[in-house]
């Protein structure tokens, strides 16, 4: 099995460390432990959805993980297009420079993987009917 790691984008980072480490602040200056604490809690669950999310290939299956929440599989050989994409809807990409992937006949998802030559190469030879437009 391949493991590509997803790219994690400072376009994501930033704000979202901004902003945790601003309402933290303003909790601990407030004295709101509660609030603080829950803050805490978020802030250790969007670090573990960052160090978790991974795209990896067997034979014939992709397999999606980001966190505990999301997981998917999908066949290789039903994937019908690879394009580039800067979609910023949710999805388990870290990064906003992204591929989309179609499949199915009317299934996509967005993803970000590091090496995206070599997670497009890798799908290539499970599946050499890919269309790649990147």
């Amino acid at each position: 099995m391949i493991t590509y790691p997803s790219k994690v984008g400072l376009e994501l980072v930033l704000p979202i460390s901004i902003l945790c480490l601003g309402i933290a602040s303003f909790m601990a200056y407030q004295g709101i432990w509660l609030g603080l604490g829950i803050i805490l809690l978020c802030s250790l669950f969007i670090i573990h959805v960052f160090s978790t999310t991974v795209y990896q290939m067997d034979t014939d299956t992709l397999r999606i993980s980001s966190g505990f929440l999301f997981q998917e599989r999908i066949e290789i050989k039903s994937i019908r297009k690879v394009s580039k994409s800067r979609n910023i809807l949710q999805s388990p990409a870290l990064s906003l420079d992204r591929i989309e992937l179609i499949y199915n006949r009317f299934d996509h998802i967005l993803l970000s993987p590091r090496d995206k030559a070599g997670f497009v190469a890798e799908l290539l030879k499970r599946n050499p009917s890919i269309e790649v437009q990147l």
